[in-house]
């Protein structure tokens, strides 16, 4: 670092001192934002001495940030210096100017975002649609088909890169321009679950994934808390895609609607387990949609235009669906076996059939095929 210019090493002392902050013992992201309204900025903080500190936080607090720098943290920063040097990664700090700015404005924002892929998107018209991990094949097929159907219409979807409805989410997205935001709970620089590492580096292609963790931070529970006030803050509204009466989603919802975003939930059976979490929301004021349009109206996003959007199949191009359906009762992950189909593709031609009156949905999310 000694032949660095001087711009160089003015950015890598910004980045040091924010990392100091952010990493320093017993202080959070709360605490840190109580002392920068007290002093303006990390090096402020960092000079400003025990007993001036201790006045807004904790004496332990106070002690850690006025330590200097350990080996381990400056090994996290070199780490972080050669992170970047990556031409698909950046960092943004809380107050640079392509923070993002409905972010920015929750709460209690992240003091770092560390980006991979198309930061760009995170200036897009944004809808985050979460759900159940253990979802349906149904709920997975609904999820898909609203975030491609958005996604066309130039809407990004955010979502947590989890099982189930999540991993649907961004599967949809990724086939539309609007594209898709993955908000992970561990390090940038890892992939969680390991389930997901073809779709997450699909995402770092083609989309973007953004953490709050500084690299290497393995997926601790209470990260993912965390990282959920970070999908709705990022987005105009929240779509609830399956969840049970207690989970996840509910308080993913309930951060949106305290952040002032719209919440939006898929009614589903009474006699289904994954469709009591939206069936609460909906009593409690969320809104309940059945089509993207319902979305796209609600958040005055005007769609595309039309040609940009892919069409729904015809009746006559899923002829050779209707083969495959046969004349019972068959659930979507029998259909995707027997078609080699996409989750998104599927669920364009099984709306197409339906529209047509060929096809019937059933209870436990079957379908089947209509004789005429």
């Amino acid at each position: 670092m000694q032949d660095t210019d001087p711009i160089t090493a003015g950015r890598i002392d910004k980045l040091t001192d924010w990392l100091r902050l952010e990493q320093a013992n017993g202080v959070g992201v709360r605490g840190a934002h109580i002392l920068l309204r007290a002093f303006g900025s990390p090096r402020a903080i960092l000079t400003a001495g025990h007993a001036a500190l201790a006045a807004h936080v904790s004496a332990s607090a106070a002690r850690a940030l006025c330590e200097p720098p350990s080996a381990e943290f400056m090994q996290l920063r070199d780490a972080t210096l050669a992170w970047l040097d990556h031409p698909a990664h950046a960092l943004m700090i809380l107050g640079d100017p392509d923070y993002p700015h409905e972010l920015a404005h929750i709460p209690d924002p992240p003091l770092l975002l560390y980006i991979r892929g198309r930061r760009e998107l995170l200036t897009r018209p944004a809808l985050a649609i979460v759900g159940a991990r253990n979802a349906t094949s149904q709920g997975k097929a609904n999820a898909s088909s609203f975030a491609a159907s958005l996604s066309r219409a130039g809407v990004c979807i955010v979502s947590g890169l989890a099982l189930g409805i999540d991993g649907a989410a961004h599967e949809g997205a990724l086939q539309g321009t609007g594209s898709t935001v993955a908000v992970v709970g561990t390090g940038a620089d890892l992939f969680y679950p390991t389930r997901h590492r073809a779709l997450a580096e699909r995402i770092a292609r083609d989309g973007c994934m953004v953490s709050e963790f500084a690299l290497g931070t393995p997926p601790n529970a209470g990260n993912f808390p965390r990282r959920n006030r970070i999908i709705s803050g990022l987005s105009a509204g929240v779509l609830v895609v399956e969840a049970a009466e207690k989970s996840g989603s509910l308080i993913t919802a309930r951060v949106a609607g305290e952040q002032g975003r719209e919440v939006f939930a898929l009614p589903g059976s009474i006699h289904a387990p994954l469709a009591r979490g939206c069936h609460k929301l909906i009593r409690e004021g969320a809104r309940l949609v059945d089509s993207a349009n319902d979305i796209l109206e609600s958040l005055r996003i005007s769609p595309l235009a039309p040609e940009l959007l892919a069409p729904l199949p015809t009746e006559t191009s899923c002829l050779g669906l209707l083969a495959h359906l046969g004349h019972g009762p068959v659930d979507i992950d029998t259909l995707l076996l027997r078609s080699g189909s996409t989750v998104g593709a599927l669920s364009l031609e099984l709306l197409a059939l339906e529209m047509a009156g060929l096809l019937e949905r059933l209870p436990g999310g079957k379908v089947q095929r209509v004789v005429t």
